[in-house]
Formats: structure tokens, C-alpha cells, sequence
């Protein structure tokens, strides 16, 4: 009976099981694809605990690069997207989500080039697009309907809130004022 979620068949006689082959690779994998997109870091580790041995591993991420199925720039934009649809965070917090999944350097650069101009349309007019876009959508979600709180330790905590959630402090402070309230924006640091 195999084990679950491994591919990988018990042995009676309790010898190590038999390697998994390049079409059990491909299940496992596409299985893993089948909930969200993943970066090919993230595949190879779930291969590799599968118990996947180096050139099937290395040949299954060839495979699904070529059809599509992995694309570590295509994971960074759609992470960052769903950031902006679900949870605002602000451009090093998404940076370093990306940077946890596994998205290499050069894609981490590329994704911030290609967000970093200030006047860039998403492709989903719903979606934010600058920085200050993001920052207003995350106070706005993080008040729920409420007013700005008047007194300046409440302010101070909503602009905490937001320097947690990734965004630069010139950023949250603007974010405040324009929201209403001009009072303890210079304690935000």
C-alpha cells in the first residue's frame, strides 16, 4: 500500500523503497501545482522530500519549465498581485515573501523594475498600483469603515501597523495625513 501523498510503495521485507520514477515525479508535482502556482525552489523541495532522486527531480522541473507550469517570474507577479487583492503589503514585504518562496535575485530585481515606476496602470483597474495606492488600501482594509483614531498613541499604532506590513515610513506618514489626520505623523519613524 503506498504511502500517503509520497508515491513511494512499503516494502515487506523492510528494504528502502524503490526510487520514484519520472512519471510518479510528475504526480507528485502537478498534484503540489494543483492548489497555487509554485516557484521551482518549492518543487524541488517537495519532490526532493518525496524522495526523488537528483536527475528525475532536475528532469520533472525541466520538463514543467518548458510547459509552463513553473515560472518563477510569473509567481512573483501573480504573489504580488494577490498580495495587492487580498493583504496590501508594501514592496520589501513582497520582496521578501518572494525571497521566502524561493524567487531568485534577478527575479526579485526584475519584479521591483517592473513595479517601480509611480505612475504604472495594473493590469486589474481594481488592483492598487503605486506604493501609496497599496498603503491607503491596507489602512482603509485595517480601519474597517472606522475614522482615523484622534489621540497621537493610536495614530502612532496604526502607522506601526503599517511600517510592519512593508512600507516605507515617508509612505505611511503621507498615508496618514491623507487620511486626515496631521497629528503624530512626525513620531512615525
Amino acid at each position: 500500500m503506498p504511502e500517503r501523498g509520497s508515491g513511494r510503495k512499503k516494502t515487506a521485507s523492510g528494504d528502502p523503497p524503490e526510487p520514484l520514477d519520472g512519471a510518479a515525479a510528475m504526480d507528485i508535482a502537478v498534484r503540489f501545482l494543483a492548489t497555487r502556482p509554485r516557484t521551482r525552489w518549492e518543487l524541488d523541495r517537495r519532490l526532493r522530500r518525496a524522495g526523488v532522486g537528483e536527475r528525475v527531480v532536475e528532469a520533472t522541473l525541466a520538463r514543467l519549465s518548458k510547459i509552463g507550469y513553473v515560472d518563477d517570474a510569473a509567481f512573483a507577479r501573480w504573489w504580488g498581485e494577490q498580495r495587492d487583492r487580498h493583504a496590501p503589503r508594501g514592496r520589501r514585504m513582497i520582496e521578501m515573501e518572494l525571497r521566502q518562496h524561493g524567487v531568485g535575485r534577478e527575479v526579485i530585481e526584475d519584479y521591483r523594475a517592473e513595479h517601480a515606476n509611480p505612475d504604472r496602470a495594473p493590469e486589474d483597474e481594481s488592483l492598487p498600483g503605486s506604493e501609496a495606492e497599496r498603503a491607503r488600501d491596507a489602512l482603509e482594509r485595517h480601519l474597517r469603515g472606522r475614522s482615523l483614531p484622534s489621540d497621537a498613541r493610536a495614530i502612532q499604532r496604526v502607522g506601526m501597523f503599517l511600517v510592519r506590513r512593508g512600507f516605507d515610513p515617508d509612505i505611511v506618514r503621507s498615508t496618514i495625513r491623507a487620511a486626515g489626520s496631521t497629528e503624530a505623523t512626525d513620531e512615525l519613524s
